[in-house]
């Protein structure tokens, strides 16, 4: 034992030590995609970090060009309602962390700075019994495909520990999600379901509505989708009931 460090002390590093090394290990086992099919693969990873760190529920946010288009998993109901939101307002943590392609850490969006960074959102989050909402970014290099969003239903930062072992959990998910998908490229490979194919949403008719829209109005695919969030807002819809009703005729946008 170092003789300059109390004996107390001196206890609390080797156990934090011997606990930091059993999470790396459960880390690795949680997060092998290993004998999963691809298309199950993003929401056991999710349930997976509601296993290892001390949070409620959890999703993963893939983001297409622009901001146009949107794919979710999730480790429970509440959590991919939380991601449709999101997605719906186009505000909230994971659109932030997203564009900024750094980390945002909302420990209570019931009141503060937290709740008044994305009014809207916050509230519809309360509603859902969320009041914390952690998004790190999902990518390499400065760029961001996607989120990994963490929630929890009481307010308050992530631990110290937990903040330590969130990023490697955002890699380890990055890095699994991407080996599926480079399976799929794989042509020595048996072939493999595709790794898009479990999203909880596949916003298929977000896009038929939203091309329906530029058509109409004469307007580009951001515009067209803006004024899509908007009906849905003003309507107390998701984005995606407001879409099904354009296809059926049951909308019509005007200049």
């Amino acid at each position: 034992m170092d003789q300059d460090r109390p004996e107390g002390e001196g206890r609390r590093a080797d156990a934090g030590a011997r606990f930091g090394t059993e999470r790396t290990k459960r880390l690795a086992d949680l997060f092998s995609v290993e004998g999963l099919s691809a298309a199950e693969a993003p929401a056991v990873l999710c349930r997976a970090c509601v296993d290892l760190l001390d949070i409620t529920g959890a999703s993963i946010s893939l983001y297409g060009g622009g901001d146009t288009g949107a794919l979710w998993w999730s480790s429970d109901p509440v959590a991919g309602r939380l991601a449709e939101a999101q997605y719906t307002l186009g505000d909230g943590p994971c659109q932030t962390a997203s564009r900024s392609a750094a980390p945002v850490l909302a420990a209570d969006l019931t009141k503060g700075p937290d709740a008044r960074r994305w009014p809207v959102f916050a509230q519809q989050a309360v509603e859902l019994g969320v009041r914390a909402v952690f998004s790190l970014p999902l990518g390499a290099g400065g760029l961001a495909v996607g989120t990994l969003d963490l929630y929890r239903d009481r307010p308050g930062p992530l631990s110290e520990q937990d903040q330590t072992f969130a990023f490697p959990v955002a890699e380890a998910i990055t890095s699994a999600l991407l080996s599926l998908h480079s399976a799929q490229g794989d042509r020595t490979a048996p072939p493999a379901p595709n790794w898009l194919d479990g999203a909880e949403n596949d916003h298929e008719e977000v896009h038929q509505a939203t091309g329906m829209i530029m058509v109409h109005l004469g307007v580009d695919p951001e515009h067209a989708l803006a004024r899509l969030r908007a009906h849905a807002f003003a309507h107390a819809q998701s984005v995606t009931e407001a879409a099904r009703d354009v296809i059926a005729g049951k909308i019509r946008f005007h200049e």
